[in-house]
């Protein structure tokens, strides 16, 4: 009798095999999609990582206004992004001399419209006024707004038919990018000519003119690099508003021939000083006090009567020096004859 199970049994597994088969790789195959898209998920994150946020000020609008009284009244507000890292604050630097003009930053106050601490600390250093504003005890991160008011004197220039200011309202000091810059400028009298110009020092790019008004105007300017800034030159007609004379620095050299001829002759004693016989060393000394003395005298009457940061070099520091080099020659001879005479003497023992 023939096997009719086994046949249909053996029907069955080969029907039943491929399509067993089938299953699998199409299990597999719907299983795989979720893993590849994870993997690759993970390769763009691994491969493109977010960018880092650099420290920028995304904001910077500066409000010039001129009064009739000669002083130029600012305010500054400053919106500053510290990024990812945590500072104590901003340091914004206003020039008090440039060349020999002086100018005088007064009236400093400062305030923060986001709560971050605005403690306002002034130093006179080198040619700038440093406002610090902040908390050396407390950090800030993210983006935090700073308010930034003070008055400016000495800072118009007069001329026959008209009188000029050309300000520099951003500085060129920062060392960040500026995204938005935005300075007004506010008159007494109507404003026939202002221009501004926005880039390094001498730069001739042109601003951006927002909005024209009778007694304001507005300029623009987008995407400042680290240390550029906006210049802004107004000219306003004679007797709008009092213009007081402009204060002056002299030179930081004002020496003359006699002064350098007297420095370099000291230079050329240095070769005499160690020859014989050796002057004794209290006499180096003296001359050390002596041009010490004259230098101190020379700088003091420059900052008392100008401040610091005002003095000069003129033939009274030249003579001084001279008598410091001079000086310090016959005690550096005198000692090192002691010291030979010294070295023979434990020779001859």
């Amino acid at each position: 009798m023939p096997d009719v199970r086994g046949r249909v049994r053996r029907a069955v597994v080969a029907v039943a095999m491929p399509l067993v088969a089938a299953l699998l790789v199409l299990s597999g195959s719907v299983g795989a999609v979720p893993a590849s898209a994870e993997a690759l998920s993970v390769r763009s994150a691994i491969a493109s990582p977010e960018p880092v946020r650099q420290e920028s000020i995304p904001t910077y609008d500066v409000v010039l206004i001129l009064r009739t009284d000669g002083i130029l009244q600012v305010r500054e507000t400053i919106t500053y992004d510290f990024a990812r890292g945590g500072e104590h604050g901003i340091v914004r630097r206003v020039p008090f001399r440039h060349a020999d003009r002086l100018y005088d930053v007064r009236n400093v106050r400062t305030s923060s419209s986001t709560g971050a601490p605005a403690r306002a600390r002034t130093l006179k250093l080198l040619h700038d006024v440093q406002i610090s504003v902040g908390d050396r005890h407390r950090e800030v991160h993210g983006r935090q707004a700073y308010v930034i008011e003070y008055e400016m004197a000495w800072v118009f220039t007069p001329y026959a038919a008209h009188d000029e200011l050309v300000w520099d309202a951003l500085g060129t000091t920062w060392d960040v990018p500026i995204g938005n810059a935005a300075v007004r400028v506010e008159a007494p009298v109507p404003l026939r000519y202002t221009r501004c110009h926005a880039g390094r020092p001498g730069a001739t790019t042109r601003c951006m003119r927002d909005r024209d008004g009778l007694y304001a105007v507005d300029f623009t300017q987008s995407e400042l690099r680290p240390h550029e800034g906006m210049t802004v030159q107004v000219r306003l007609p004679k007797g709008a508003i009092s213009v007081p004379p402009p204060r002056y620095a002299p030179p930081h050299w004002t020496g003359t021939w006699p002064g350098t001829v007297v420095l370099a002759l000291a230079v050329g004693a240095m070769v005499l000083a160690a020859r014989r016989p050796v002057p004794h060393r209290r006499a180096g000394w003296g001359l050390v006090a002596a041009g010490a003395l004259l230098i101190v005298a020379d700088v003091g009457d420059d900052v008392v009567a100008r401040g610091p940061w005002a003095f000069s070099l003129g033939d009274r520091c030249l003579a001084g020096l001279a008598l410091m080099i001079v000086g310090a020659s016959v005690v550096r001879a005198y000692r090192l004859r002691t010291a030979e005479h010294g070295a023979g003497a434990l020779g001859e023992d």
